[in-house]
This record gives structure tokens, sequence and C-alpha cells, in this order.
């Protein structure tokens, strides 16, 4: 199973799409809420939100829409990353409401190598989110640096693609 990509395996105008999708539940977004301490009544209080907004009902905070997509592309995209370098626009084009699914797709947009070390290169990508009626949510564009395959190597020699998986020991 692949988790993250080496640069050679990048191209640009290929799309991912990350599967499966995950449905935002009223936890989700209380947590998340709760955990970053955004206390504001349009994602926590139904009755505010029902009778002093355009949408009657809570709107789940966008940073977590946001949170969501990027886990969603790092077995695609960022699986092998060196870095994230950064996150060069972030929109959120829509409202996303509990109950509603999120699915994601990132499109490669470019890849360079690296101009200061042979072992690596940037590759930049762009993340969009929809909901399950296809409507675009949010969309992002960011960079990460990743490794050249002919230079991935772990730490203590075991496999570079399971670095953490123990030798089995046999009786």
């Amino acid at each position: 199973m692949r988790f993250g990509r080496y640069f050679e395996e990048f191209e640009v105008g290929d799309v991912y799409r990350h599967w499966p999708g995950k449905t935002v539940t009223e936890a989700d977004d209380h947590l998340f809420c709760l955990l970053t301490m955004n206390h504001h009544p349009l994602h926590l209080d139904a009755h505010y939100a029902q009778t002093s907004t355009e949408f009657g009902r809570n709107v789940v905070v966008g940073n977590y829409i946001y949170s969501l997509l990027l886990g969603m592309s790092v077995a695609d995209v960022s699986g092998k990353a060196i870095a994230n370098l950064e996150v060069e626009s972030l929109r959120h084009v829509a409202p996303t409401f509990h109950g509603d699914t999120i699915y994601g797709e990132t499109t490669v947009l470019d890849k360079r190598e690296s101009g200061s070390k042979p072992d690596r290169g940037v590759v930049a990508v762009e993340t969009r989110g929809y909901n399950q009626d296809g409507t675009m949510v949010c969309v992002f564009r960011r960079k990460v640096m990743v490794p050249k395959r002919e230079h991935a190597t772990s730490v203590d020699g075991r496999d570079p693609e399971r670095p953490s998986f123990p030798e089995p020991i046999t009786p």
C-alpha cells in the first residue's frame, strides 16, 4: 500500500482522488472548536445559528474542513514529505454543515528539483474539497518537499517504505 510519493512519482496534471470521504458530525466540529478555543456561537450554539444567521443552523468551522482535507491528502501527497513548506492560498467557498460528507482531490500543479540539495524536490499541489452534492467547499494550494527515490533510506537500514515495521522474531 502506498503512503506518499517520491519526487519522481509526481507528474504535473495528475489528479489524486482521496478516499474514503468523511461525514462531519456535530461532535467533530465541537471538539475541534474546543481544542482550538474557537468559541464563536455560529459553530457551537444551535439557537444562535437558527435565530441570528442566514444559514439557520450551525456552520462547521472552516479550519476543521481544511485540516480534514489536508489529512485526507497525506497518503497520496505528503506521506513521504521532508517538510510542508507553505500554504500559498486557502479559500472556503461554501459552508459545511453537520452531516455533510467531505471528499477531496488533489492536482499536481508543478514540480522542481531542489536548488540546494540533490536528494529532494518541491511539489506544488492544489487540494479541493467537495460535499456529498458535489459542491466545492474548500480549496487550497501548498508546496511540499519530498525525497527522490534513489536517496530514500531509513536511519537504521530498514525498508524505507516501512521504517517502523518491526523485524518479526521467530521462535
